[in-house]
């Protein structure tokens, strides 16, 4: 008995610090919102099941092939116009590469359309079926997507699912369907990327703080 009341111990003695550094390093949606200091990494944004609607003109090998990334490539190399540091109050480490490599793989021949409801067609388990496919790279901690759902020429409009994601588990932590509004741009890069600085000027403006304190309390 006096063996194994020993042994109990020491167990306990190494489990009890084992669980409390597992617990400083979780990190939930309530940190996200309650703690500036909680990273967030920007994995970009995903295509792969993206509709065009209402484009006559649009060349979907060249969307695919080029401005996907074209897109996805000025969110972070313009960070003062498209400013996720203020949106998400706090630095974001990116990294594009996983994004690429789904995106290049969206099948062409799905992403035109002249479906006026492919506007509106996903819900939350859409969202999380995409991200279930993920590939992270084995990174951990609290990852960022934006998964776009579709982008009208009718609407002048894209539809972007903010996207908070517990990269290890690829468990959907929060999503929120958001519409960013187009404006006047140069070529078909630029027309698009306004509707996601719109959306990140919308979650600065308004959408935090209405997150912070829906899931932060």
């Amino acid at each position: 008995m006096k063996k194994q009341s020993t042994l109990c111990r020491y167990v306990f003695l190494f489990v009890l610090p084992l669980a409390s550094i597992v617990s400083a390093h979780a990190q939930t949606l309530k940190d996200v919102f309650t703690n500036s200091e909680t990273p967030i990494f920007y994995f970009g944004i995903d295509f792969t099941k993206t509709k065009v609607i209402d484009d006559a003109t649009a060349n979907v090998n060249d969307i695919r092939d080029r401005q996907y990334d074209g897109v996805n490539d000025v969110v972070v190399n313009e960070p003062k116009k498209y400013d996720l540091k203020s949106a998400f109050h706090r630095s974001m480490d990116h990294d594009l590469g996983f994004a690429a490599k789904r995106n290049e793989k969206a099948n062409a021949e799905e992403i035109k359309s002249s479906n006026t409801s492919d506007f509106h067609r996903f819900k939350e388990d859409d969202v999380k079926a995409i991200i279930s496919t993920w590939d992270f790279g084995g990174k951990k901690g609290i990852g960022l997507v934006f998964v776009c759902e579709a982008l009208s020429k009718s609407e002048k409009a894209a539809a972007i699912w903010v996207t908070l994601v517990d990269v290890s588990s690829k468990k959907v932590l929060m999503t929120e369907r958001l519409e960013g509004k187009t404006s006047m741009a140069f070529g078909w890069r630029n027309y698009w990327a306004t509707s996601f600085k719109n959306v990140i000027d919308m979650i600065e403006k308004k959408k935090y703080d209405e997150w912070k304190s829906k899931y932060g309390s």
